[in-house]
């Protein structure tokens, strides 16, 4: 489909919408696919990522699920108050973008693109507002704190009625502020709840600042009517500025969780230099450029789409698509990435992938898809909140009329502190921020997290397996071992073979060749290779030699009698005198396996390794890496009911893979990882994607999944206790309303900070 083609929907028959600023734009085909993406699985129907402003509390995400869900052609919707972000699974044919603007505006929210959002102001709009309205409750906090503490510390007499009325009426005007300005987004979030027939978390917190700030006004006022008693400006500001903490701590955690996506997201570059057949260029928007198109890069920026080197050498940044921190050199018919940054030359690149077809789309998709995903515990605690909301409310008044008879602000004061305490900010915040902290930090670790939930699975896994090929080696040989005939030297053998070896793409060769890297090169006449036997050629006369033929390959190959079975791959050097070497070769053992084998066994997990290679094979390999237990020939049956045999003893089982092979056992198991470079279907079973063959990530997966449980199980522990402990204080009357806002306050600082713990990764030794 042509990117100006307008959609399907707009020549059909869908209902009219009031008008909207961009969104008759919105709805024009080549603006929506800026920030959507085809879904395989369902056929026609397109993922679309919007930002969405407005949201103050975990609680707004079922709102907005609601708003949404049934719109025309929405098949699915996931929203994640954390990141603020909202994802649509829709059918063009059936609905539009614009549709989706104008419901959540109706529910009393503001959606964007999610790329416009990333890359625009109102992100940093709101975080500078929400900045000054915790500057402005912080200083008015002090300044009537200040103004009450006479009033607690005074002993009877010492306040003539004319200075307490004064600095009254001095904390009256200072809370105002903060009344108006610094408590606007708790009022504007219950006041749309309320509208909509809904209790939000900000529904009894908005209640009970309006009672407090009410009745000390009353009493202000009216310093001999009923409520004349006492006041609580300070436990207003106090309760503001502690509750705008905790939020704009939260607002740090996800913008610092969500940095590595941003980042991604925002690494492309807006425009490039698109190079025309008749050499001359012009500078075009990044979304313009298609395949076969050339591209000419400046050391400095960053490769737009994925494409192959066809003029100039450089040096590109790759670590934040794979981990690896070393700039690796590239030069002419060399790939390169999308989202790598090129380091020293000028370069010149034909585009050979572009957009989601890049491996920097794939990763981008996979860590959106991510981000949106919700633990099952995190959907259990937004289910419950608005029934528990209900009951704080119906307890609140309850309260107040219990203690009524002892006097209209004692019970007001009850009743405040009892809405105040029992917010369950720290609740709804125990989990999301713990996982996404979690996720966060293994993103900037290389290591993607396609599934939230997995990291309460990863929490629980004993035992770890591995394939072979391709997962805990590498996929080039080399060798291992060599023998020569007597007379001739190891280092003679080698340079012989490796001048045979350079003229052969042969996997066998390719190791040859590495292993004779120093050597002495010679020159070789009559040079030919046989396909599927080896490579023979004419040493010429040398020192006094006269001129003889060397042959490099198999025994049959070199005239040599058939050897018996080997343990390992061989190639074998013959001359005319007969045998002069043989080459033992093996698989690479993958960088970093040893580490990954050694840290895995300090967390006490069994490791194993499967694979469909030769037995023998397998076990050597296995031991190489210091694992035990090892099976081969194993089809992706056998693995599949080798798995299944392991979760029915209660076994909890992680399996590595690369394979298409691996998909049903990566499928089957508690939690799948596979590396950066496995082929699509193995990444698509997978929890967790561990970018540049990284094999030690394997380790920094489990035991962050390990470290995540502990926090959420903190962070959980925290919250019922402290509800536990300060509701019936709050019901008996021994807890102030100041007392109540600290405590609520603590309690969801507590779960922020404790969650923020995850955001680095601990150093290993």
């Amino acid at each position: 489909m042509q990117a100006a083609t307008l959609s399907p929907l707009l020549a059909g028959d869908v209902p009219a919408c009031a008008p909207h600023e961009g969104a008759a734009a919105i709805d024009l085909r080549e603006e929506w696919e800026t920030f959507s993406r085809p879904v395989a699985a369902r056929p026609g129907c397109w993922e679309s990522y919007l930002a969405i402003e407005g949201i103050y509390c975990a609680g707004c995400s079922l709102t907005i699920e609601q708003a949404l869900t049934g719109l025309p052609g929405v098949a699915e919707v996931d929203v994640n108050g954390s990141t603020a972000t909202a994802r649509l699974v829709w059918n063009p044919a059936q609905g539009r973008p614009s549709q989706w603007l104008h419901a959540l505006e109706r529910a009393g929210y503001r959606g964007l693109p999610a790329g416009d959002q990333l890359a625009a102001v109102p992100r940093r709009q709101a975080q500078r507002l929400l900045l000054w309205r915790w500057l402005v409750a912080g200083f008015c906090m002090m300044q009537v704190m200040m103004y009450a503490l006479p009033a607690y510390i005074a002993e009877p007499g010492d306040m003539t009625p004319d200075v307490a009325a004064l600095l009254r009426w001095a904390s009256w005007l200072l809370t105002l502020p903060v009344l108006l300005f610094s408590c606007s987004p708790f009022f504007s979030s219950a006041w749309r709840d309320l509208r909509h027939g809904r209790i939000g978390m900000d529904v009894p917190v908005s209640i009970g600042i309006l009672i407090a700030f009410g009745a000390s006004t009353a009493a202000t006022f009216d310093p001999q009517g009923p409520l004349g008693g006492e006041v609580w400006y300070d436990s207003v500001t106090m309760f503001v500025f502690f509750l705008l903490s905790g939020r704009l701590l939260e607002q740090r955690l996800r913008d610092r969780t969500a940095g590595s996506l941003e980042a991604l997201m925002r690494r492309l570059p807006d425009t490039v230099e698109r190079v025309r057949a008749d050499g001359s260029s012009e500078r075009v928007p990044v979304r313009r450029i298609g395949v076969g198109d050339h591209v000419r890069l400046q050391p400095g920026e960053v490769f737009p789409a994925d494409g192959e080197i066809l003029h100039g050498d450089t040096q590109v940044d790759e670590a934040l698509l794979t981990g690896e921190s070393t700039p690796v050199p590239r030069h002419k018919g060399q790939p390169v990435i999308a989202g790598s940054c090129n380091l020293s030359g000028t370069v010149l690149v034909a585009v050979q992938r572009v957009g989601d077809a890049t491996r920097f789309g794939q990763i981008v998709a996979l860590m959106e898809r991510a981000s949106h995903e919700k633990p099952a515990i995190a959907r259990l605690a937004d289910r419950i909140a608005s029934p528990f909301l209900g009951a704080v409310l119906v307890a609140a008044a309850a309260a107040a009329w219990w203690w009524w008879p002892q006097g209209p602000g004692h019970a007001l004061g009850i009743a405040v502190a009892i809405l105040i305490v029992t917010c369950p900010c720290a609740l709804s915040l125990a989990t999301p921020a713990a996982t996404l902290a979690a996720a966060g930090a293994l993103a900037r670790r290389g290591i993607l997290v396609r599934r939230l939930e997995a990291l309460e699975s990863g929490a629980t896994v004993d035992t770890v397996i591995f394939d072979k090929t391709g997962t805990l080696t590498t996929d080039r040989i080399a060798v291992r071992a060599m023998r020569t005939r007597d007379g001739t030297s190891q280092a003679e053998a080698l340079t012989l073979a490796g001048a045979l070896a350079r003229h052969s793409l042969h996997p066998a060769s390719r190791a040859i060749v590495a292993s004779s890297v120093g050597a002495p090169e010679i020159a070789l006449g009559e040079v030919q290779e046989h396909a599927g036997q080896g490579v023979e050629g004419v040493l010429p006369a040398l020192a006094g030699h006269t001129p003889r033929r060397v042959r490099l390959g198999s025994a049959s190959f070199c005239g040599l009698r058939p050897a018996t079975e080997a343990e390992t791959p061989q190639v074998f050097l013959a001359d005319d005198r007969g045998w002069v070497a043989t080459f033992d070769l093996d698989e690479n053992l993958r960088t970093g396996a040893l580490a990954a084998v050694a840290g895995l066994r300090r967390m006490g997990a069994q490791l194993e390794v499967l694979s469909g290679d030769q037995t023998p094979a397998v076990q050597r390999l296995a031991g190489r890496a210091g694992i035990q237990k090892a099976l081969g020939r194993q089809t992706p049956q056998d693995k599949l009911d080798h798995v299944a045999q392991l979760q029915a003893a209660g076994r909890r089982v992680a399996m590595v893979g690369d394979g298409m092979n691996d998909g049903p056992v990566l499928a089957r198991a508690d939690v799948s990882i596979a590396l950066g470079e496995a082929v699509p279907v193995a990444q698509a079973r997978s929890d967790f994607i561990i970018q540049g063959g990284q094999l030690d990530g394997v380790a920094v997966v489990l035991r962050q999944a390990r470290r995540s449980r502990a926090v959420v199980r903190q962070n959980l522990f925290w919250a019922a206790a402290y509800n536990a402990v300060c509701v019936p204080l709050a019901v008996a009357g021994m807890m102030p309303p100041w007392l109540a806002g600290l405590g609520m306050a603590a309690s969801s600082l507590f779960v922020v900070l404790n969650a923020a713990r995850l955001a680095r990764l601990p150093k290993v030794a």
